[in-house]
């Protein structure tokens, strides 16, 4: 007898589109997890299997991305190379220090910060329109390899908007925003990984929604980046700022 609390599969019928719009965003400006996760707990998913089915569409829409900033130029691979490693490790710290402190206690700080971010993003007219990056100088690793570990501690501590804290991290060494969203998927798509292979031990994973969703994740992740790569930095930059005020809204609001 099915189970009148599991969900059937009609839930794809928003699932899929959902997913689609939460890959296209995160794609250009980060922040897609606050449109895919409460779309999971909203099909009926268990908190645990709503955060593992969330890794593993995550890894479609992330590594989608990925594959076509790095194609056409805009990963800085000797950079991200270095800092995958120390993302990784920050996420494993993250997800062990929930078990020690409430995670709603940050909420509310993260919320603002985020805040803070965006309007300085915004407020700065060339912030993130031309590239400036220097290269691999004191000041880049100097402000990149402690960066990359504390985001990936906040990535698996608690997570929404990591993405956008890596686009303003690049950002703030000289990449565009084009390139500075090139660098950031590449890093979250690591973590998601890193992440996907954490729960797939659980056996958390609804691989029945999981599955289409991350390749309607994917579809709509490949349309980002190119629309991205397209429209330039100006177009990322508002962008940008929607997703921050979404990610906060989420933060401060639930």
């Amino acid at each position: 007898m099915p189970d009148p609390f599991f969900p059937g599969p009609e839930v794809l019928l928003y699932g899929l589109p959902l997913a689609f719009l939460a890959g296209f965003i995160d794609a250009v400006a980060g922040g897609g997890g606050t449109i895919t996760l409460p779309t999971l707990f909203f099909m009926g998913l268990s908190p645990a299997q709503a955060v593992a089915t969330n890794k593993l569409l995550a890894i479609f829409g992330s590594g989608s991305a990925t594959v076509q900033y790095w194609r056409k130029g805009h990963v800085d691979r000797a950079l991200v190379l270095r800092l995958i490693p120390l993302a990784l490790i920050g996420s494993a710290l993250g997800a062990f220090l929930v078990r020690f402190v409430d995670p709603n206690t940050f909420r509310t700080l993260v919320g603002v910060v985020i805040l803070g971010v965006g309007a300085l993003v915004l407020a700065n007219k060339r912030f993130g329109l031309e590239d400036r990056y220097p290269g691999l100088t004191n000041r880049t690793l100097a402000l990149t390899l402690p960066g990359a570990l504390i985001i990936g501690v906040y990535d698996g501590f608690l997570g929404p908007g990591t993405g956008t804290f890596l686009m303003f991290l690049f950002a703030l060494v000289g990449f565009n925003l084009v390139r500075a969203s090139g660098n950031a998927r590449t890093i979250n798509f690591a973590t998601n990984f890193g992440a996907f292979l954490f729960f797939l031990i659980g056996g958390q994973m609804v691989w029945w929604i999981g599955l289409p969703m991350g390749l309607a994740n994917a579809a709509g992740a490949y349309l980002g980046a190119r629309m991205a790569m397209l429209r330039g930095s100006a177009f990322v930059k508002w962008m940008y700022g929607g997703i921050v005020l979404l990610v906060a809204a989420r933060l401060l609001l639930t």
